[in-house]
């Protein structure tokens, strides 16, 4: 009886012991889910949802709301999304990245002694992708006006209390705002004192871009008076931002400073609905971006884990910490040179960087006694039946040197922020979404208040770093933003996304292992320790090439990893820093198909929130 009664204990106790106390409660709901990373913005799509709306409103009443907000995007920047549709029971995806604009060539930049487009300003511009994205995805698949679902924003446009973490951003980055006059006329509204930038608590009212928001309801209105269709009523608001006057003054405000983006740039360009790539992981099917995104990245490390056994090895031990570290950088070399934008020649191996057989390949070079400092881009090609035509490039390129510390802007970059949102409802429709490009300090477009992406400087220059993102006009940067969505029996499993730059697919990934591997609940996920590798090329930032270059063996790790681990890792040739949190910020939709209720992960770093119904 005592031996049952002990055995017992030990159970109970190691099931309470692998719960952890959050320090941000789980979401439930029955009815939707809006979570995004500002309150606001959840606030915008709970609004969407009580009024009917169904889970793509809400995102784009979402959508619209923080890029209002600023920090970390505003309207000039650009909106990547995986959709499920339950009426097909098909994942599509969303391309509303904006592309480079007329006479944005590699010689363009070279011939100002850049090595990259630059990090800021009106020539790190490539044309606005969010407008369009969103009234694409409202036109097609919500069901709501656009007057409905930017009303939110509207609102926030007329004057909202501001946070205090764009204020401190604004502040710090006051004298590059100086430099844009439109840019100095919002975000300086105490021009001349000790502090120049908005006091959190502070009303901050963007009138001009209020103006463009009415103007674009005004036109949705009018085409809805003429007996235009909804969806059509939409699209004539959307031509009013890319042909009509509001391109107009886009135009003459970007040229004026200096930008390059022209009326035929803006006219031409449109979101493009596309096929998901995904792979299969042990019965779940996850979906990511095609190639002119990092998603690709995440697929291909998940095929490698594929070969080893992840849960025996332990969560965060020094077996598991290699294992994915080395992973991801073979997969990240592989981003590194072979992605870009499949509507230009050359065309990229995506075929054979996604084959199970090529995956099994670079498995072998993961060594278990310490790092692979060597990890180069591998070669796909033979497994698509190809020859590489580019193996001459890849003997060119250096592979870096680990260095005793990593500066803090080297670090800065690798972390970029932007924001995610994720949306579901009670009739299947399933949205997740990783917008970006126009934060702060972004130079403000005339007298739009919208504020021009900065997303050129994810495009090289010299095909030695990777021949498929040369820049060229209208051509699309290589990016790093990476929505997610995973499908277990032909249902909604895992919607996820998260903050972040070159990290946003090594969150993910161990945000996907912690729940599929180790049983984590969507809101443990989301605060877990996990790794960052610097074994990568920076898409973000740095106009030398020095400035970009991967650091072999560098590893972020939490504060909490255990000192035994650490030792374990300094011998095996790693070199870390620590930091208190590694994990995020990360946002997530867990479906519970056996109670037929949504659970929502909000992360607890940052001013991410959720709200459920």
């Amino acid at each position: 009886m005592k031996r049952i009664l002990f055995f017992s204990f030990i159970l109970f106790s190691s099931q309470f012991l692998f719960s952890q106390q959050t320090q941000k409660p789980q979401l439930y709901g029955k009815n939707w889910m809006a979570i995004t990373g500002k309150t606001y913005g959840a606030e915008a799509g709970a609004q969407i949802f009580q009024k009917g709306g169904n889970a793509v409103d809400a995102a784009c009443a979402m959508l619209a709301a923080v890029c209002t907000m600023w920090t970390t995007l505003s309207w000039g920047g650009e909106t990547q999304a995986i959709i499920y549709n339950p009426h097909t029971g098909k994942v599509f995806s969303i391309d509303a990245l904006g592309w480079a604009p007329t006479g944005a060539t590699a010689d363009f930049f070279k011939n100002k002694g850049m090595n990259f487009p630059p990090e800021y300003g009106p020539l790190a511009a490539v044309t606005p992708g969010t407008p369009g994205g969103l009234c694409y995805m409202l036109a097609e698949y919500g069901t709501m006006s656009l007057k409905d679902v930017l009303a939110p924003a509207m609102q926030l446009a007329s004057g909202y209390a501001i946070d205090a973490p764009l204020c401190n951003v604004i502040e710090a980055n006051k004298k590059r705002i100086k430099d844009w006059p439109y840019s100095k006329a919002v975000f300086l509204t105490h021009l001349g004192e000790k502090r120049e930038g908005p006091e959190q608590g502070e009303v901050f009212v963007q009138k001009d871009l209020l103006e463009t928001l009415t103007k674009m309801v005004e036109a949705e209105q009018d085409a809805l008076k003429k007996k235009k269709s909804r969806k059509e009523a939409i699209y004539a608001a959307y031509d009013r931002f890319y042909k009509g006057d509001i391109a107009k003054e886009f135009v003459r405000g970007c040229q004026e400073q200096g930008g390059l983006i022209t009326m035929e740039d803006l006219a031409s360009w449109k979101p493009v609905e596309e096929e998901p790539l995904h792979v299969n992981y042990k019965g779940i099917e996850v979906y990511k971006l095609q190639q002119w995104s990092q998603g690709p990245a995440m697929l291909q490390a998940l095929n490698i884990l594929e070969n080893f056994d992840l849960k025996n090895m332990g969560y965060n031990s020094t077996r598991y910490i290699n294992t994915i570290y080395q992973t991801m950088s073979l997969a990240f070399a592989d981003r590194d040179f072979y992605y870009g934008d499949p509507y230009f020649q050359p065309q990229e191996p995506i075929q054979g960087l996604l084959s199970k057989e090529y995956a099994k390949e670079r498995a072998k070079l993961i060594l278990p006694d310490r790092n692979n400092a060597d990890v180069t881009p591998g070669d796909p090609y033979p497994y698509e039946g190809k020859t590489n035509p580019y193996l001459n490039l890849l003997q060119q390129r250096g592979i870096g040197k680990a260095t005793a510390a990593i500066d803090s802007l080297y670090m800065q970059r690798l972390w970029l922020g932007t924001t995610s949102i994720e949306a579901a409802d009670k009739e299947g429709w399933v949205v997740s979404v990783t917008p970006s490009g126009g934060w702060t300090p972004a130079c403000i477009a005339g007298h739009t208040g919208v504020g021009m992406s900065q997303r050129m400087q994810s495009f090289v220059l010299d095909s030695t770093l990777n021949p498929f993102n040369v820049v060229e006009p209208h051509k699309k940067p290589r990016v790093t933003l990476t929505p997610s969505l995973a499908m277990k029996d032909g249902k909604p499993f895992l919607a996820f996304a998260v903050q972040g730059g070159d990290t946003q697919d090594q969150n993910l990934l161990q945000f996907f292992l912690n729940v599929v591997e180790f049983g984590m609940t969507v809101q443990e996920a989301t605060e877990a320790q996990n790794i960052n590798t610097d074994q990568l090329w920076l898409s973000l930032g740095g106009e030398k090439i020095d400035d970009r270059k991967p650091h072999p063996g560098h590893i972020l790790i939490n504060n909490g990893t255990p000192e035994y681990v650490r030792k374990d890792l300094q011998k095996m040739g790693y070199i870390f820093t620590t930091r208190e949190r590694t994990s995020g910020p990360i946002n997530a939709i867990y479906f519970d198909t056996k109670h037929g209720t949504f659970w929502g992960g909000s992360s607890n770093y940052g001013v991410d929130y959720g709200i459920g119904w």
